[in-house]
């Protein structure tokens, strides 16, 4: 059965139905997902260990949420597309390759599919993604840029930043945005939509991740331009201006 054989999803689902409810029974995430009740247990207890969710007995609680960063809450929303958008970019990663790894909730979703990919050099300003993929079966080696450090998304941004990031060369550069339309994709701060430039320009292919809310809005900050862009990683089909876009730049839609 197919929430058998996709783990990743399933625990999203769960880590959404949870966020709406604030908690749930084994018996009814074991009906809603149509897995068996001893694989949900196993699901509860992964989760609880990585620190998502408070397993009690007969099902599960949120976190406390009160005081909780910028990233954790970010976490929790949208949880089933970006676990999608994360299969889907290791999809496209081959043992081996050389990464540029952003800043956000996709990114880590990401990350943490992309640990189990053997020999990845991963070149990134988040401290998060940083300890995720070196403390994975893949055995990644990380190389985790410095400059002005942001405790709220536990990132590092600033001209120190784009600097190191100019002193390798990647594969890929494996993106967030906060927006994407016909114009191109846009961040909303300035000095992580000049660390994604540098990342792009230092890297071979560009592939942008993206949900579905963050398509066809505007941000004020350009990060690249669509011709720029090798894919585009989204959990919906775009709309048809979008898409049009999209096809004429060559852009792979994944």
């Amino acid at each position: 059965e197919r929430s058998q054989r996709r783990p990743g999803r399933r625990r999203a689902q769960i880590c959404e139905h949870l966020a709406r409810k604030g908690s749930v029974s084994v018996e009814e995430l074991s009906e809603q997902s149509g897995a068996s009740p001893e694989t949900i247990r196993r699901d509860l207890t992964a989760l609880a260990e990585s620190g998502r969710l408070r397993k009690v007995h007969g099902g599960a609680r949120a976190l406390e949420q009160a005081g909780e960063g910028e990233m954790q809450a970010r976490m929790r929303e949208n949880v089933l597309a970006k676990q999608v958008i994360a299969e889907k970019a290791a999809a496209l990663v081959t043992p081996g390759s050389v990464l540029f790894i952003d800043t956000g909730s996709t990114t880590l979703f990401a990350a943490r599919e992309l640990a189990r990919i053997r020999r990845l050099t991963v070149i990134t300003n988040s401290l998060d993604v940083a300890t995720t993929l070196a403390g994975g079966s893949g055995g990644a080696q990380v190389f985790l840029l410095g400059g002005a450090f942001r405790a709220g998304n536990a990132q590092s941004v600033g001209a120190e930043a784009v600097q190191q990031a100019g002193l390798y060369h990647a594969d890929m550069a494996l993106l967030t945005v906060a927006a994407l339309s016909t114009q191109g994709a846009m961040d909303y701060s300035a000095r992580e939509a000049q660390l994604a430039r540098a990342m792009i320009a230092n890297a071979e292919t560009c592939a942008i991740m993206a949900d579905h809310s963050k398509l066809k809005k505007q941000a004020t900050h350009r990060v690249c331009a669509l011709s720029q862009v090798d894919y585009l990683l989204t959990d919906r089909t775009p709309q048809e201006n979008l898409k049009e876009s999209l096809k004429k730049n060559r852009v792979s839609l994944g």
